[in-house]
């Protein structure tokens, strides 16, 4: 029997090699079908694709295949559909330029389009004026590195997103600037999937946008000046951890929208010059930990939905409200947090102020209710508000104190 098992391996062995030895490269040069070269390919194939313009759109790709360009040859489809459609495993799209896609949201024309996909790799491309840049759906094993997307649409509903996710699982989004799409990154229905290191400029709604996309992270990213951040909806255990969230300023920009969320961690992000750095509805048991908030409108909107969220060790500074929220009863922790604005005193000298700190001031709550009321910012008559209310609150949330707020700001490095 173990004769038997080892004649097996080495006809296996065999087998393997003669697959590598059997692979080829095609050179494919401008003038030529892609989609012909495609066609002949075996599985395993490399397609060369030389410098230069081809005006091709609609090619299909249903085998393993790496498709790899010199010098970023041109892939124009002309305004027509999709430009490249693939539903197959080990499938690598690498180097290449695609441009002039078709616009339309029957069919989500893209740029590239992946469906009933695994373990495909698309890295190092450009992507230009497309509905969709990336688009993926019911894929698994994605890895999608490297690749610049930008398109030059005035409005958001002439534009898809620039990397799109349906119903995906275990993939990674990672290095990839993305600029001018609807949202620059959606996941929905996505599972166990990262998105790190990516750079997400002037996208006009979300720069990253969660919808029921549970157990994922996203690290290191940085998401400037879109209509908004980042949201997270309907969603639990998200990790959102050492982000940059800079610049997204308009009437209902945030640096991140939670909405229904719970379970999950905000550790180490930098919210500097938004309009809102987190707005919070309906969100539990978020541990906020090692975040920095500066220059921002308000750093914190807290509404009255929420409970069992946690403020730990963070830095509030130079912000024009640090915290609002539209109830008075807040079922919430603040602790060792730095407030800029804290009044108080060190006796002990342990670091900690003696007298706890309430983040949400009276002018805060007036504009939570009446948003005209803020052209009064900086009045007398407004300081003299915050005065008394700090000696007799009355409208402040009660719940809402940091009993033990630092002395000094943390150093995060």
């Amino acid at each position: 029997m173990k004769h038997v098992y080892l004649i097996l391996s080495v006809f296996m062995l065999i087998l393997s090699g003669s697959a590598l030895v059997l692979a080829e490269v095609i050179r494919v040069s401008p003038g030529e079908s892609i989609q012909a070269a495609v066609d002949r390919a075996a599985p395993g194939d490399t397609l060369t694709i030389a410098s230069g313009t081809y005006l091709e759109s609609g090619i299909v790709i249903r085998k393993p295949l790496v498709l790899l360009g010199e010098r970023y040859p041109v892939l124009d489809g002309n305004k027509e559909g999709n430009v490249l459609l693939i539903a197959a495993e080990n499938v690598t799209i690498q180097g290449l330029k695609i441009a002039n896609t078709g616009k339309s949201n029957l069919d989500d024309s893209a740029a590239i389009k992946f469906f009933d996909s695994k373990n495909c790799v698309v890295k190092d491309n450009i992507l230009e004026n497309a509905f969709f840049g990336l688009h993926f759906s019911n894929s698994s094993g994605m890895t999608i590195i490297d690749n610049k997307i930008h398109t030059d649409a005035v409005r958001e509903f002439d534009v898809g997103n620039g990397i799109h996710l349906w119903k995906c699982e275990n993939s990674f989004i990672g290095n990839n600037e993305v600029s001018g799409h609807r949202d620059g990154i959606y996941l929905e229905f996505v599972t166990h999937t990262q998105a790190k290191g990516n750079f997400v400029e002037k996208n006009m709604r979300y720069g990253l946008h969660f919808m029921f996309a549970h157990d994922n992270s996203y690290i290191r990213n940085t998401f400037r000046n879109n209509g908004a951040g980042v949201a997270v909806m309907y969603t639990k255990n998200v990790l959102m951890k050492e982000n940059r969230f800079e610049e997204n300023w308009g009437p209902s920009s945030y640096g991140i929208l939670l909405k229904d969320i719970s379970d999950s961690e905000v550790v180490g992000n930098i919210f500097l010059k938004n309009s809102v750095g987190i707005y919070m509805e309906g969100s539990s048991r978020i541990k906020f930990t090692g975040n920095s908030f500066s220059e921002n409108g308000w750093a914190l909107k807290l509404m009255a939905s929420c409970d069992q969220n946690t403020f730990s060790g963070n830095n509030f500074s130079q912000n024009t409200f640090d915290m609002s929220s539209n109830g008075s009863v807040v079922l919430n922790t603040l602790k060792n947090n730095y407030w800029d604005k804290y009044e108080g005193y060190d006796l002990d000298k342990d670091k900690i102020g003696d007298v706890p700190y309430r983040p949400i001031n009276l002018f805060s709550v007036i504009v939570e209710k009446i948003p005209a009321a803020m052209i009064l910012w900086r009045s007398f008559m407004v300081t003299l508000l915050d005065r008394m209310e700090k000696i007799l609150p009355t409208m402040t949330p009660d719940q809402m104190i940091d009993s033990s707020p630092k002395m000094r700001p943390y150093d995060f490095g």
